[in-house]
């Protein structure tokens, strides 16, 4: 950690410009490679099959869009504005993101002293690797969604194996929660189950039987969720469920599904057993992915009852437990009540200009995301004494899942008054 800060801050910044536009390429990549309709545009997909041979040039981020331009009568006119577009936004994206993080310490709250003490700057970087890490992954996810409303699993189920890794092998990379001590002493500890309240024995590892129960639950919960279903009930509810169990039995996924399910199950086992902050990492993610998951599935719900169709693909599910891993479900309820906001608004012109009431629902959740982790120290120092008090949780669920089903109803409105 000395090298790095031996570092000037211009360079570092230099440096991780660089990495980001590196990494927009990649999104670039990932975007039209792993959409479900994948298309030879990224200069690191083959060229089209009607397309000039490329150069070498072409590989270079930003530049290399430039000369692809050449293209542009197979991908259509424009087609290289929004990738480069891409590239340079996810390098400027790096360095902000860095500079805001470790330079300004703007994760921290605002009365801690500074500069803090050198071993707070190591677990800020963490912390920092961790939400670049996240943001990589819903740039792509938005992306993608934006182009074909959809979100593959191929980019949310890796990115949630990876948060789950994250927290167990590196907890501190979790949002940071500064903790005072009885003696006055401040504590930079990361964003646990609990928080802002301690961390009961009840949770702590072997040989506490309700934690591992706990985790185990979360985990088993993400797994079914992933498994191939479907359910047509309109022969009765017996017959719904064996063709349910008829299509799991002969549906190759379900037993990959299942051997994940088996090796999860004994890598949370033997943290468990360890225990120590790695467990209480992992169980923080565990009920962050299962908050995340649970909340949108619960809107998928209430939004299809409501409009009497398919509200909400479960893409955005997938991508909501990604979120929670990295973020945990404190942070899940606020990206919760942000995201509706914007997409509303967005929809609500996307209808009045185009007459389209279709709108991308992913691209809004990963800005509440990302708008949370930059305002962190702000959003915490505002929600934290509303978590303390457990009660008050259930009850504002219960108020924004009620105020859910009214916007919707009002967008129904609105929908039926501009067709």
């Amino acid at each position: 950690m000395n090298l790095i800060l031996a570092i000037p801050m211009e360079v570092r910044l230099a440096a991780l410009f660089m990495l980001g536009v590196c990494v927009g390429s990649l999104a670039n990549l990932g975007a039209y490679r792993l959409a479900w309709h994948p298309r030879p545009i990224s200069p690191w997909s083959g060229p089209h099959p009607n397309a000039p041979p490329r150069r070498w040039v072409d590989h270079l981020p930003i530049v290399g869009w430039l000369w692809l331009r050449r293209e542009a009568g197979l991908h259509g006119r424009g087609f290289w504005i929004r990738p480069l577009l891409v590239e340079l936004l996810s390098g400027v994206a790096f360095a902000a993101l860095y500079w805001w993080e470790i330079s300004e310490l703007g994760l921290l709250p605002p009365g801690i002293p500074r500069p803090v003490p050198p071993s707070w700057i190591g677990v800020l970087h963490m912390q920092c690797a961790a939400h670049l890490l996240l943001i990589s992954l819903m740039f792509v996810a938005s992306l993608i969604d934006i182009d074909e409303k959809i979100i593959p699993d191929s980019i949310t189920v890796p990115g949630t194996l990876l948060g789950l890794l994250l927290a167990a092998a590196c907890p501190r990379s979790l949002l940071p929660n500064v903790v005072q001590l009885a003696d006055g002493r401040l504590v930079l500890d990361f964003l646990r189950l609990t928080s802002p309240g301690p961390w009961p024995r009840c949770l702590a590892g072997f040989p506490h039987i309700v934690s591992i129960l706990t985790g185990l639950g979360c985990w088993w919960l993400w797994c079914a969720a992933l498994l191939p279903r479907s359910w047509y009930s309109r022969r009765g509810w017996r017959r719904a469920f064996q063709l349910a169990v008829a299509r799991l039995l002969r549906e190759q996924a379900a037993y990959r599904i299942l051997v994940l399910g088996l090796l999860g199950s004994a890598a949370i086992a033997g943290v468990w057993f360890a225990g120590g902050r790695s467990w209480s990492g992992l169980l923080s993610a565990l009920v962050g992915m299962a908050a995340g998951g649970g909340i949108i599935w619960l809107v998928r719900i209430i939004g299809t009852t409501t409009l009497k169709r398919e509200a909400m693909g479960f893409g955005d599910v997938t991508l909501m437990t990604m979120i929670g891993t990295f973020l945990g479900w404190q942070t899940c309820l606020i990206i919760f009540f942000l995201a509706p906001f914007a997409g509303l608004i967005v929809g609500l012109f996307q209808v009045i200009l185009f007459r389209r009431s279709e709108i991308f629902y992913g691209p809004f959740l990963c800005l509440a995301a990302a708008a949370v982790i930059v305002r962190w120290a702000s959003v915490w120092n505002w929600a934290w004494a509303a978590f303390a008090i457990g009660w008050l949780v259930p009850l504002v669920m219960f108020f924004c899942m009620a105020l859910l089903a009214v916007l919707l109803g009002l967008w129904q409105l609105i929908r039926g008054a501009f067709r």
